[in-house]
């Protein structure tokens, strides 16, 4: 019988055994996972608080700006917007300048969910980050914008947008 050793060679292990990008993996999965959970009990998906937000951050952006934005095709993008619409949650209003676009704000029940969402990413930074001081945090962050950044991804926009079904708000 061939034993198995404690440390057997690992496919993860970079210059000096680092596993940055595994980390990363690990640690970006148990993340989301979590949030997940946060976000389900204010009857919502991931990709929903995310639209949200965005939605509350850019109030009258029109919808093919932020299928652009997100990755997604208007197509998948429209169906997306339509389940959280039937919720009250965000309005579709003409533009004013162009009434081929439509412009999307919050709905007045979206705005109050907001601040549950907001208490709820709070809640999910401080327990993702509960091993680090304030300064590590914002050296990690900083380092992780940069490590984004050379990858091409968009600040503030989640890659699973791109592979999102509408008809289940899952990547």
């Amino acid at each position: 019988m061939t034993e198995i050793p404690d440390r057997a060679p690992s496919p993860h292990r970079g210059p000096e055994g680092s596993q940055v990008a595994f980390l990363l993996s690990q640690l970006g999965e148990h993340a989301a996972q979590s949030f997940a959970q946060r976000v389900a009990e204010l009857d919502l998906t991931p990709a929903q608080a995310g639209l949200l937000r965005t939605v509350g951050l850019s109030p009258g952006r029109h919808q093919q700006d932020l299928a652009r934005r997100l990755g997604m095709s208007p197509s998948r993008f429209v169906a997306f917007v339509d389940a959280i619409e039937e919720r009250g949650l965000v309005e579709r209003r003409r533009n004013p300048k162009d009434r081929r676009f439509q412009d999307l704000y919050l709905a007045p029940k979206g705005e109050e969910l907001m601040r549950g969402l907001a208490e709820a990413a709070l809640a999910h930074e401080e327990a993702v980050c509960a091993g680090l001081d304030p300064q590590e945090r914002i050296v990690l962050a900083g380092l992780l914008r940069r490590v984004a950044e050379t990858q091409g991804l968009t600040p503030g926009v989640h890659p699973g947008y791109r592979r999102l079904d509408p008809g289940t708000d899952r990547a």
